[in-house]
């Protein structure tokens, strides 16, 4: 079957994880990604978070697919051997502070002038232009800038992090949808383009009502902890067995729904309770009346119930529930596979999910360099450049 990217060509030179979720993403649907790596050290990502045997368990996701050529790209011979790739590439992603590639003889300009077919995906933490564009950027300040860390967590307690490095992955998913857009635009034009993602702003892409709500009436929305403010009821509720139950009941149908399971219709009745706008006014009663509700079951029993009674609900899951998960591994996105010393891993699966042409894992997260002879030999430098180049620490 031919996958939807077959025969696009990415160059990836990011690190970490806004670039490189992007090239994922690209490879996982057929683009060739060669990931170029610094020599003998290369993406800091190998060494992220749990290692096994010296090497990051995250790497055995986030590489899949790509072949890994190593290449220092502050030597004018590994510049031009990049330059030399990027004349046939479709695709360029870099997520260097702005500049780097000027520097590197790799510009916007020159890079169009080169291959103007070409597309460059550049994410940074402030972008492209603007006072802050030099500042150094990083996941967690795109956050704090977007206005997400200012939400997150208790209200009248410090402002706490999602667990996870969400600032880049949005920065990376904005990333391809922009790649995407652009393919289109070459299709129609013939010409490339340059994509220019800050991390702050794919952060503040999110943000719903947040700029809106304070234009028209200086309202500074403000952390909530479990509770979603002005929509009700939606919250986190304690079971009898010391666990919590997240409920969405702010339909104004599921509301009802909600009502009757909980043994309340006289709520269900209440005209004021009808629709948002008076649920939100009484949201402190609704949340006492289901939390009276939920305190005498146990989460089992309460999501029985609220199933049956057509409401949103779901427990909060941790790593082994989302391993156990019968729905999980029915969708296929726990994927069994092997770490290179053939330790059995579980992978996520791919999204999103095309029924015709779905992704796929055809290669594992390559070795440092793996490919690099097989890149360079295609690129016509022969096993004695190579021999050469490697003497001298550029590959």
């Amino acid at each position: 079957m031919m996958l939807p990217l077959e025969n696009l060509k990415v160059i990836e030179m990011g690190q970490l994880i806004a670039g490189p979720m992007a090239g994922r993403m690209l490879a996982e649907f057929g683009a060739d990604v060669i990931k170029i790596e610094p020599p003998l050290k290369g993406d800091p990502l190998r060494k992220w978070r749990l290692l096994h045997n010296g090497n990051s368990v995250w790497w055995a996701a986030q590489s899949r697919n790509k072949r890994s050529l190593t290449l220092d790209l502050r030597d004018k011979a590994g510049q031009e051997i990049a330059i030399s790739l990027l004349k046939e590439a479709d695709v360029l992603i870099e997520n260097f502070r702005p500049g780097t590639l000027d520097k590197w003889g790799m510009s916007w300009e020159s890079l169009h002038e080169l291959n103007p077919g070409l597309i460059v995906l550049s994410v940074s933490g402030y972008g492209q232009t603007g006072p802050y564009r030099d500042r150094p950027g990083f996941g967690a300040i795109g956050e704090a800038m977007g206005g997400l860390r200012y939400l997150s967590g208790e209200p009248g307690r410090p402002p706490v992090r999602v667990g996870i490095s969400i600032g880049d992955s949005l920065s990376a998913l904005h990333g391809v949808i922009g790649i995407l857009l652009a393919l289109r635009h070459r299709d129609l034009s013939g010409q490339g383009q340059q994509i220019d993602v800050a991390l702050y702003e794919a952060v503040f892409n999110m943000m719903e009502s947040l700029i809106p709500e304070y234009s028209i009436s200086g309202h500074i929305r403000q952390p909530a902890g479990s509770s979603l403010p002005g929509i009700a009821p939606t919250n986190a509720y304690l079971c009898r067995d010391g666990k919590y139950v997240l409920i969405a009941g702010n339909g104004d149908s599921i509301f009802q729904r909600l009502m009757l399971t909980i043994n309340r219709p006289d709520l269900a009745e209440m005209e004021e309770l009808k629709h948002n706008d008076g649920r939100v006014r009484h949201v402190e009663m609704l949340d006492d009346a289901i939390n009276q509700w939920t305190k005498k079951k146990t989460l089992t029993e309460v999501l029985s119930d609220l199933n049956e009674g057509g409401v949103p609900a779901g427990k909060i899951y941790d790593a082994a529930d989302i391993a156990a998960d019968p729905h999980f591994i029915k969708r296929d996105m726990l994927i069994k596979d092997s770490l290179p010393d053939g330790t059995p891993v579980t992978l996520p699966g791919i999204v999103p999910k095309l029924l015709t042409t779905p992704g796929q894992i055809r290669s594992k997260a390559p070795t440092l360099g793996e490919h690099t002879n097989e890149v360079l030999l295609a690129l016509g430098l022969s096993p004695s450049q190579q021999d050469d180049l490697k003497s001298r620490g550029i590959i």
